[in-house]
Order: structure tokens, then C-alpha cells, then sequence
């Protein structure tokens, strides 16, 4: 049987950097993925934050598995954005990424990131990105 979190954690690990940032991915389906990182020192800023460019990392990532799941594999992110809500601080980040829509070569996601803190899920930032297929032009949604 076709178990698509299993292949999506294969694909996680074959990214060096996720596997430096000890990414993993909890939730994993057509179109919607879940990715966690553990909070740790080396990830934050200097007023204890987690630093921005790690909550970043984790919603490209996560938009890329949303609209790859529809597209197929070999996608990168075209483009995305990114809004800060609040700092980050707690123990483990959560991005909830979802396919918003997917044409042959494009796919709209977004993605909004949690921190949880004592069992306490916050909101603290959200993006939204296209996908698209590797080596395709982007103008053919």
C-alpha cells in the first residue's frame, strides 16, 4: 500500500539542511503537510527568540511539500511570503502548510506556523508561496 507520510519523510531526509535542523514531518497528504522543529539554543536570536530565518525555512519547506504533493517531486519554490504575528518562543515550531490551488505547473500555498509552549499551540506567523515544477516556466499556470 502507498504510504505517502513515509515517502515524504524519505524525501525530508534526502535535505541535508532539514536533516541539520532536525526537521520532521508528523502529517503528510495530498495537497496538506505538517512539519515540527525542535526549539533549541543555535536556532534563536539574540533576545531568545526563535530567529526568523529558521520560521522562514520551515513555511518554504512546508509550502514546497503542500504543492508537491499535487504537482509531483520535483518542485521548488517559485515564490513566498512571509508575515511575522509575534516572537517565537517555546519548545517545538509547527508549520501547517495547504494547497489553496494546483494547476498542471503551479501550485498557490499557505502555511502558518505555530510555536508550542506547554501543550500551547501560538500563532506567530503565517506565509504564502508558489510552487512550481522544476525546470518549467512559470507562466503556465
Amino acid at each position: 500500500m502507498f504510504d505517502m507520510l513515509q515517502i515524504g519523510r524519505e524525501l525530508l531526509a534526502l535535505q541535508p539542511f532539514s536533516c541539520l535542523l532536525g526537521s520532521e514531518m508528523t502529517a503528510f497528504e495530498p495537497g496538506r503537510v505538517t512539519l515540527t522543529l525542535a526549539v533549541r539554543t543555535e536556532l534563536q536570536q539574540q533576545f531568545g527568540f526563535v530567529h526568523g530565518g529558521v520560521l522562514s525555512y520551515l513555511a518554504d519547506n512546508a509550502l514546497t511539500f503542500a504543492g508537491g504533493s499535487l504537482l509531483g517531486p520535483e518542485v521548488v519554490t517559485a515564490e513566498y511570503k512571509i508575515n511575522y504575528l509575534r516572537p517565537a518562543r517555546g519548545e517545538r515550531l509547527i508549520a501547517r502548510a495547504e494547497a489553496l490551488h494546483a494547476g498542471r505547473n503551479l501550485a498557490v500555498c499557505r502555511c502558518d506556523l505555530f510555536v508550542d509552549k506547554e501543550a500551547a499551540e501560538t500563532l506567530c506567523a503565517v506565509a504564502q508561496g508558489t510552487i512550481t515544477l522544476l525546470g518549467r516556466p512559470q507562466g503556465d499556470a
